[in-house]
């Protein structure tokens, strides 16, 4: 019998798929592709290293102590998203649905719950909230954009950017309460 994680993930994976297909196929369009595939290794690490060795140029009152609550809450947000996606193993939705669903991009591994591209940039969106929300304007549209690139190139479902953002959400508020 297999366990009920899976069965979850198998009653999901199947309704899902088409919406994800439809998506995915947006890529067909070469200048979609480039902005999906652009959005998605900014989300990798590049604008969040940035965003964290930024913080004391951008809040020169706190900008060591958020530099530390940034990386600090990266880190443990790294360690448990990794200890969740290598127990549920959800199969990513090009590999699942082979010749149905294009991978626009290559994968780093197998499994796609939760999508942690949209964990960080939900996260730091919530940090960030808190300490400069000017910059706001620019990194929500960005965090949509890499939720929706995630998608996009055929490497998560719906379901596992959704569960990334929560994560993301709970790891920001839980470090703000903190920290606090």
């Amino acid at each position: 019998m297999r366990p009920s994680t899976l069965t979850v993930f198998d009653r999901l994976d199947l309704l899902e798929w088409r919406l994800c297909r439809r998506f995915a196929s947006l890529s067909l369009y070469a200048p979609w592709l480039a902005t999906l595939r652009l959005a998605s290794r900014l989300g990798d690490w590049p604008v969040w290293v940035a965003l964290i060795a930024a913080q004391p140029w951008l809040q020169p009152q706190a900008g060591l102590a958020f530099f530390l609550q940034y990386a600090v809450t990266g880190l443990i947000a790294i360690l448990i998203y990794r200890l969740i996606k290598t127990r549920l193993c959800r199969e990513r939705p090009f590999i699942t649905f082979v010749n149905l669903i294009q991978c626009g991009e290559p994968a780093r591994d197998r499994y796609s719950f939760p999508s942690g591209h949209t964990m960080h940039a939900v996260m730091y969106c919530v940090l960030t909230a808190a300490h400069a929300p000017w910059l706001l304007p620019l990194l929500v549209p960005l965090a949509l954009l890499i939720a929706l690139s995630r998608v996009g190139l055929g490497l998560h479902y719906f379901s596992d950017v959704a569960a990334g953002a929560a994560i993301g959400y709970a790891f920001g508020l839980t470090s703000l309460y903190l920290a606090g």
